[in-house]
């Protein structure tokens, strides 16, 4: 009896002392200020994951040190989200479908970073009014407007509200493009499966003096790999 008190209490020890050594780990390695401790912590492992795991480069979006900005990327996987925090050295909102962010066990983790749920069948207008103040109040922004996972090259429709909110909100667009994601095509998985992660950043797009289809069509082209100049 005693030597299983004596094991659980060995356990217990090393199991804080690893949790300990984790969270000044992420606090350490944090680059983003999240306005918490905890957040700031979570911020650098993710970093330390995405670099350390899924060996993406390091290859940071040149973001305003102030002010309102929004980040556009194509969506290939699950793993997008982390790769976003992890090319941005200012916290983040995504906008996010309702049914991801009401999915079981991660709305706190959602709703502590700021997530903007989009109701995509009723009235999503409201996300983006939502958004809008965020850039107006000098957030940065996040939008994936394939509007779901598109793991192919194949070009696709995207979402007008991207633009909607450059012209409201004056405020850049800054590209990035995500490849070499093994689980491409998934969500989970993609997360789970090591891979090479390649980013691409690209100069920000002014759509003040643009027209809509025209600002549409140079994100498109930049997300379907029509622009690129190596």
């Amino acid at each position: 009896m005693m030597i299983s008190i004596l094991i659980i209490s060995a356990a217990l020890a090393i199991s804080a002392l690893m949790l300990r050594w984790m969270w000044l780990k992420g606090l350490t390695r944090h680059q983003a200020d999240w306005g918490s401790a905890r957040l700031n912590a979570l911020d650098g492992w993710v970093r330390i994951f995405c670099r350390r795991y899924h060996r993406v480069n390091v290859a940071m979006l040149n973001l305003p040190e102030h002010g309102g900005a929004i980040v556009v990327a194509n969506h290939v996987s699950g793993l997008d989200p982390f790769l976003v925090v992890a090319a941005c050295l200012r916290p983040v909102r995504f906008l996010i479908a309702r049914e991801e962010y009401q999915r079981f066990g991660l709305q706190w983790l959602f709703r502590a970073i700021g997530c903007i749920p989009v109701d995509r069948g009723q009235r999503p207008e409201r996300a983006l009014r939502e958004a809008l103040r965020a850039l107006q109040r000098g957030e940065v922004v996040v939008l994936f407007p394939h509007g779901g996972i598109h793991a192919d090259e194949t070009p696709a429709l995207l979402k007008g509200g991207v633009v909607k909110l450059a012209h409201k909100s004056d405020c850049l667009i800054y590209p990035l493009y995500i490849e070499g994601v093994r689980g491409a095509g998934y969500t989970l998985l993609a997360v789970l499966l090591r891979s090479r992660v390649h980013l691409r950043v690209f100069p920000p797009l002014s759509c003040t003096q643009v027209e809509h289809r025209e600002c549409l069509q140079n994100i498109s082209e930049l997300l379907h790999k029509k622009l690129w100049r190596d």
